[in-house]
């Protein structure tokens, strides 16, 4: 279904709004928009919004499905922006956003929806949940120059980290049950990104409720939903398989010509599947039955 922009989505749903859980994808660019669509839709997720620009296409056969949105992917914060929008139209429902080229992975999610997954974590009385943006790359950038390629994707098996995150308000203890992760391509070129977005860490899956914001760095206004667990044990996290760092360092004059091969000793193909995640330590079943 085609929307002319985001406000008219939300008009359109006045009589009959979503229930949920709902898949908000950006892109920025044409590239791997239908496979992004295809996988976010067997997750289990309705519906599924895809923003973007009125030039890039879509499978027909997807059409149907989702809610196409024309939406100006480049201004600034814009996927932020229309998350809080989102927020501010329909609280109460649990809410997932990625970009283009972004694959969501939970544990055993190729025998448990992502409904089955939300319906536990709300049991465990969480609202939000911490996901780790896994970079993807191709295993041969003179095959494939742009970075993508699902067939040969690889990952990297080690070199991740955290640190305690400061409190502004408080310098002498970091934030409660917070950390920043590190790791990744954002670690291995660093001297090619921002300080600011060297991040691994995204709460990419949260309810939505009145006055909450996400703010620019992927956290929100809420300190508890940026919690990577509750004060009793561990609990559930998921991983956002990403291409979207390769892409970007391939894609930037300042760095395009300066990276041959993302390879390093440390590489390892893609399995995709989930348990692979959970053996790297890239995502966590938490108390999971």
């Amino acid at each position: 279904m085609q929307h002319g922009s985001l406000s008219a989505y939300i008009a359109s749903t006045a009589a009959t709004p979503p229930k949920g859980p709902m898949a908000i994808i950006m892109a920025e660019d044409g590239v791997e928009v239908d496979t992004t669509l295809r996988h976010h839709l067997r997750a289990g997720f309705a519906p599924v919004l895809l923003l973007a620009p009125p030039e890039i296409a879509v499978a027909k056969e997807l059409d149907p499905q989702i809610h196409r949105i024309d939406h100006n992917v480049h201004s600034e914060n814009a996927l932020p922006g229309a998350v809080n929008a989102l927020i501010a139209a329909f609280p109460g429902i649990w809410m997932y956003y990625c970009f283009n080229a972004e694959y969501l992975f939970h544990p055993f999610c190729e025998a448990r929806t992502v409904r089955d997954v939300l319906t536990f974590h709300a049991e465990e009385r969480r609202d939000a949940m911490l996901t780790y943006v896994v970079d993807l790359y191709a295993g041969d950038l003179d095959r494939h120059p742009s970075a993508v390629s699902l067939e040969t994707a690889h990952l990297d098996r080690s070199g991740y980290y955290a640190l305690a995150r400061p409190d502004p308000d408080n310098h002498w203890h970091p934030k409660e049950r917070q950390l920043d992760f590190f790791g990744g391509l954002r670690w291995r070129f660093e001297e090619h990104v921002p300080k600011s977005r060297r991040n691994i860490d995204r709460i990419s899956i949260f309810k939505a409720k009145k006055d909450l914001v996400l703010r620019p760095d992927f956290t929100f206004s809420d300190e508890e939903y940026n919690t990577y667990a509750c004060p009793w044990h561990n609990n559930l996290t998921a991983a956002v398989c990403s291409f979207r760092t390769a892409k970007a360092l391939k894609s930037n004059p300042g760095s395009k010509w300066e990276i041959t091969s993302f390879r390093w000793h440390n590489s390892t193909p893609f399995e995709w599947h989930s348990q692979q995640l959970m053996d790297l330590g890239l995502m966590e079943p938490g108390q999971w039955f």
